[in-house]
């Protein structure tokens, strides 16, 4: 019998092809990295790091005259030892703002130029290590300060308020609008119920398949960065919304691939990261226009809610699915499925 394949196997290997194609624009010896930390990171993860580390390629072409009658397939692993410590401040200096070749202006603030000198960093580090280069000037360079951001989310008003919206704005609209608003309704409400409910990630949320769910101990099984697999539990709210939105999914008519897929877009496929995240700013902007309400800000929402709470980081990491609890000790983590499941029973989205 033939195994059904996952939606996480799909994306890997889309990944992967991928991957492959951009490898193909980069200098031949950057493969033997790529296939080195294949074990410790995920596709999506390499192929940040490609796109980053071909930029830095790409500068050195552009921009060092040392390099001015180069093409990319020129570069020998050679190279990292010609450059020096005012060579990568001055490419870290060209990242704050720069032309694509296809003349789109990128910028990059301290998120974009740690994560890009981070990339690069590793790779110098993996020469390195097995002694094919002897310098290693990414140890001399300092690194982007990450300056913390005011954490936006939504208040316990804020929650109810939008929930509510959800359930009775089609009382405010009227033909195209409404119908189509009448065709989502219950897919939006779970979605959202679910996100503010457990905060998983909007990625979590629409790769679940029929067969994650389990409503014997209510909760849902997650594929987590990285791979690993966890089961969050989820309150009365969240089933209730789920049980509403299954009634109606389970009559839905899908495209071939489609088929597990538990969120499904009006054109019968499942649905995609990009539509969830305008379906909640659509929704979140009639409720406050202070606040950039995103997938991302729900996650926060239930992260601060469980743990004030709780009073545990730990167990709110550990929901979080955070490996460092330091990167979210100021608010969001369960050591145990016990834990989890009173995570599950504490926060309430509405007082019902």
């Amino acid at each position: 019998m033939k195994k059904t394949m996952t939606y996480h196997d799909q994306i890997d290997i889309k990944n992967t092809m991928r991957l492959r194609e951009i490898l193909k624009t980069m200098p031949p010896f950057c493969r033997d990295y790529f296939r080195a930390i294949e074990p410790m990171t995920s596709t999506k993860t390499r192929i940040s790091y490609a796109y980053d580390i071909r930029i830095f390629f790409r500068y050195l072409l552009a921009e060092n005259p040392a390099f001015r009658n180069y093409t990319m397939n020129d570069f020998q692993v050679s190279v990292l030892d010609q450059l020096d410590v005012v060579d990568l401040e001055e490419y870290q200096e060209y990242l704050k703002v720069y032309e694509s070749s296809d003349e789109e202006l990128h910028t990059n603030k301290e998120r974009g130029l740690k994560r890009k000198m981070s990339a690069l960093r590793s790779f110098y580090l993996y020469f390195y290590k097995r002694q094919l280069i002897t310098n290693n000037p990414t140890l001399l360079i300092n690194m982007p300060k990450i300056h913390d951001k005011a954490i936006i989310r939504l208040d316990t008003d804020e929650t109810a308020s939008l929930l509510d919206y959800m359930e009775h704005c089609g009382d405010q609209l009227t033909g195209q609008r409404k119908r189509y608003y009448e065709k989502t309704k219950l897919r939006d409400i779970a979605i959202v119920t679910l996100l503010l409910g457990t905060g998983i990630r909007v990625s979590e949320c629409v790769g679940l398949d029929l067969q994650d769910v389990d409503f014997k101990n209510n909760g849902i099984r997650i594929v987590r960065k990285g791979g690993n697999e966890m089961v969050v539990y989820f309150g009365s709210e969240v089933e209730r919304a789920l049980r509403d939105y299954l009634e109606e999914r389970n009559h839905a008519i899908t495209l071939s691939g489609h088929e597990n897929g538990l969120f499904l877009s009006t054109q019968h496929k499942r649905i995609g990261i990009q539509a969830v995240e305008n379906m909640v700013k659509k929704y979140a902007s009639h409720i406050t226009n202070t606040k950039k309400i995103t997938p991302h800000k729900l996650r926060s929402t239930y992260g601060t809610t469980l743990y004030q709470e709780t009073g545990d980081i730990y167990l709110v990491a550990e929901v979080l699915g955070h490996k460092d609890v330091n990167t979210t000790r100021k608010h969001y983590a369960a050591m145990s499925d016990d834990k989890r499941r009173m995570a599950a029973r504490v926060v309430k989205l509405r007082d019902i």
